[in-house]
């Protein structure tokens, strides 16, 4: 095993009923007092802040947002961009994953297995705010394929990972 897969598997295996019960209510709603936390969980405030503290340290918490309604700040389109390359190379993925971490229209970043390489959610407020992105892209290294899709309904879009209950040992 990695050491990465250790920590992970550490780090999960340290998380009781009560740790997940107050990651379930964090990812609902993070501006509730400790207190209130508290008392859904079922503990007092001083035990609860103790907990989020350590489940902070840990990295399990890695940050507190707001959420923002990307169509009221006039972001009306996602697009969902997948990217082909022809260079595999270390120096080309460092180049690349910099150019693209730098986009802020960039939402999210994955490299893939299967029939793209990588795979982009992109948000824009409209088709030219689109080809000024695209024109962007395919500038920052040499690409393969770009291919674009267009949500047309946002159906489902959620935050709040389903925790895992607790595994007994």
């Amino acid at each position: 095993m990695t050491d990465v897969t250790v920590q992970i598997t550490e780090t999960s295996r340290r998380l009781d009923a009560i740790d997940r019960k107050i990651l379930m209510v964090l990812q609902e709603d993070a501006s509730l007092s400790v207190a209130e936390i508290g008392d859904r969980v079922g503990l007092s405030s001083t035990p609860c802040w103790k907990r989020i503290q350590r489940l902070e340290a840990d990295g399990v918490i890695i940050k507190r947002v707001a959420l923002v309604d990307q169509n009221k700040i006039g972001l009306g389109i996602s697009v969902f961009v997948s990217v082909e390359s022809s260079d595999h190379s270390d120096a080309w993925l460092k180049k690349f994953a910099e150019a693209v971490s730098a986009m802020p229209e960039v939402m999210e970043f994955y490299r893939m297995a299967g029939d793209v390489d990588y795979m982009l959610r992109v948000v824009v407020a409209d088709m030219q705010a689109y080809d000024v992105f695209y024109k962007k892209l395919i500038s920052a290294v040499p690409l393969k394929n770009v291919t674009s899709r267009f949500a047309m309904e946002k159906i489902k879009s959620v935050t709040t990972l389903p925790i895992p209950a607790v595994v007994a040992a």
